[in-house]
């Protein structure tokens, strides 16, 4: 249960990071032998980025998690 109250922004953030972090273990979750190294779509990484800027949070990774954790303690 979401403890923290978030900004529109970082709300964003957030859910793009959750996105992102989705498309990489779909990547890596790829069947053994396929012949292909795992592949993050381009668009998911720069989406996250965005995010981070709009919330301010862009090279401060250390606030984000803490924020991330505090509102979704799973992840």
């Amino acid at each position: 249960m979401p403890t923290a109250v978030l900004t529109d922004h970082e709300r964003t953030a957030v859910q793009a990071y959750l996105r992102l972090l989705q498309t990489v273990r779909a990547a890596l979750d790829a069947p053994p032998g396929s012949g292909r190294p795992p592949v993050v779509p381009p668009g998911a990484l720069a989406e996250a980025e965005r995010a981070l800027e709009a919330a301010g949070l862009t090279g401060n990774e250390e606030a984000f998690f803490r924020m991330l954790r505090s509102w979704c303690p799973e992840v």
